[in-house]
């Protein structure tokens, strides 16, 4: 077995572990500093919306010597406003000029042949009018709340109502970055980058809901029992997990990085970018809200229940009645048996045997015949 698959059994028995939810709040800090971020970018620099969002004309050039430098310089000259051009194959270019109409959209097509040095009839031009690009931000915005709103009604149905409260917070969290950093980048907001948010929500959401559904089941009957918190049951979930959601997510981000870095920037395929930085950021914000936000922010909220306090305190108590150092404990079929009541709680470190157990085991003096 290969040592990451090693350390990843040893996880999901609970024999070594991480204690996420005992620091949440350094990544409570670390989220907020980011968001914090992300949001000064969009407040100060904006989004860079296309021409589907705001109108104007896209023209299209099979096969042109022309640099993408002269050819921006070329059209912004011609049409007064900034332009955006990007490379198509080898000879190809696509001119974008927002905030065009169609009479203007036909000088413009007529200067750049000139510009150029094509033919007139070699240029495409698309004109996109700015009402319609309303209609498309409005329905994006009302699948993105018709999302969110099935999302939660889902959660608190399978799960509580604190579970799909954490779960609403690390979405948008995930959208908050993802946002503020196309605002920060400056890449072009399409409805492929619509299509891109959506999907990376369905991908956050993923990696919650294993891990809550774990937690489910490891707090059946939780105030049976006096070894663990709640909130230590929460890392032992999310240890259990960690190396599942770490695998899909790394097979996840692989293709949308060669999308982004090697379409995107090597081969100068701008139009992946608008689907894929927002894959990229999106996929890698999901996991780490997952794992560091949603679980700690529902170990959070569940520590303040009334039943959750008593058996904490009942847990806090006995232990230091006992003296008992924390240990793991070895995940096995009946997780709240009290035969072994006085086991300690799971955190990180070696298992050890408790020196009581081992007592009267030596090796019988005679040789056995």
């Amino acid at each position: 077995m290969s040592k990451l698959g090693n350390i990843g059994a040893r996880l999901h028995r609970g024999e070594i572990g991480y204690d996420f939810v005992g620091k949440r709040f350094i990544w409570y800090g670390l989220s907020i500093l980011i968001t914090i971020t992300a949001i000064l970018g969009l407040s100060v620099r904006g989004l860079n919306m296309g021409i589907e969002f705001e109108g104007g004309a896209v023209f299209t050039i099979d096969k042109t010597s022309v640099s993408v430098s002269q050819a921006e310089k070329y059209a912004e000259e011609a049409a007064g406003h900034d332009a955006i051009v990007q490379k198509l194959g080898k000879d190809g270019l696509r001119i974008q000029i927002s905030s065009i109409d169609t009479v203007k959209a036909d000088t413009v097509s007529k200067q750049l042949a000139s510009d150029l040095g094509v033919p007139e009839n070699q240029i495409t031009g698309e004109l996109v009018g700015p009402s319609w690009g309303d209609q498309v931000a409005n329905k994006a915005w009302q699948g993105l709340v018709i999302f969110m709103i099935l999302v939660v009604i889902y959660l608190a149905i399978a799960f509580e109502w604190r579970m799909a409260l954490a779960a609403l917070v690390a979405l948008i969290h995930d959208i908050t970055i993802t946002v503020g950093i196309y605002a920060l980048v400056g890449f072009e907001v399409t409805p492929g980058t619509v299509i891109g948010l959506l999907t990376i929500l369905g991908y956050s959401l993923y990696d919650t809901v294993v891990v809550f559904d774990s937690l489910k089941e490891q707090t059946k009957d939780i105030t049976k029992q006096t070894r663990w918190t709640y909130s230590e049951i929460a890392d032992r979930s999310i240890n259990g997990t960690l190396v599942r959601s770490i695998n899909t997510t790394v097979v996840a981000l692989l293709p949308v990085a060669g999308l982004l870095f090697i379409g995107g920037g090597v081969l100068g395929a701008g139009m992946l970018n608008d689907i894929s930085l927002s894959l990229f950021v999106g996929l890698a914000a999901g996991a780490y809200s997952s794992i560091f936000i949603a679980t700690p922010l529902v170990a959070d909220l569940k520590e303040r229940e009334p039943q959750m306090k008593a058996l904490k305190k009942r847990i806090l108590a006995k232990r230091a009645q006992q003296g008992d150092a924390p240990e793991p404990q070895v995940r096995d079929e009946q997780p709240y048996d009290d035969e072994d009541d006085d086991a300690a709680p799971a955190v990180v470190g070696p298992r050890t045997q408790p020196a009581s157990r081992n007592r009267g085991r030596g090796r019988p003096s005679g040789k056995r015949r």
